[in-house]
């Protein structure tokens, strides 16, 4: 008898060998190896690619590293569809974009997309929304809880109040209804 996992097929010894675990599990410089991002990049710019074809879109796409992640940009007009209410469809495209750069790499990837510059309105409004809600919660010295918000705006929102003395922000609850509450120091 063997002690495959039927599920994966990969047996108990495979898995815990460290030469076959997910080196950016293992490895924090994976996640920033500047060859590695900008191929992710070039992976998810050839998804992207197809996906604007199949949809009969017109975008152009930008790739860049931010940080220690790769940075895609679709840029054009009439690409408020993939961007949806809320950015919601825009959240899941990241998502399968992601997933087409981990089956290419084996790794795990941060990657951000953006498209039609939604996300980069949106950290400029979140950065905003903080930087007011701390300065009120330094002021009244009573605990503000915001609307419910994606892990990029609790992201955004957390640095807009670090930035300020005498508050704290803390994200509370279980997704998708994880907010921040921001409090007196």
């Amino acid at each position: 008898m063997t002690d495959e996992a039927p599920e994966t097929g990969v047996t108990t010894a495979e898995a815990t060998d460290p030469a076959r675990t997910d080196p950016a599990q293992t490895d924090p410089a994976a996640e920033t190896d500047p060859a590695l991002l900008e191929r992710e990049g070039d992976i998810a710019a050839d998804y992207l690619e197809a996906l604007l074809d199949i949809a009969d879109l017109h975008g152009d796409i930008d790739i860049d590293v931010e940080g220690n992640r790769a940075a895609v940009s679709v840029v054009g007009s009439d690409l408020g569809q993939l961007v949806g209410p809320g950015g919601a469809t825009l959240e899941a495209l990241q998502e399968l974009t992601r997933l087409a750069v981990h089956r290419e790499t084996g790794v795990r990837s941060r990657l951000m997309l953006d498209i039609g510059g939604h996300r980069a309105r949106r950290r400029e409004e979140l950065t905003a929304l903080g930087a007011r809600t701390a300065e009120r919660v330094l002021a009244d010295r009573v605990s503000v809880r915001l609307d419910p918000m994606t892990p990029f705006e609790r992201k955004v929102v957390h640095d807009a109040v670090s930035s300020v003395d005498g508050v704290i922000s803390e994200s509370e609850g279980e997704e998708p209804d994880r907010r921040i509450v921001v409090r007196p120091a």
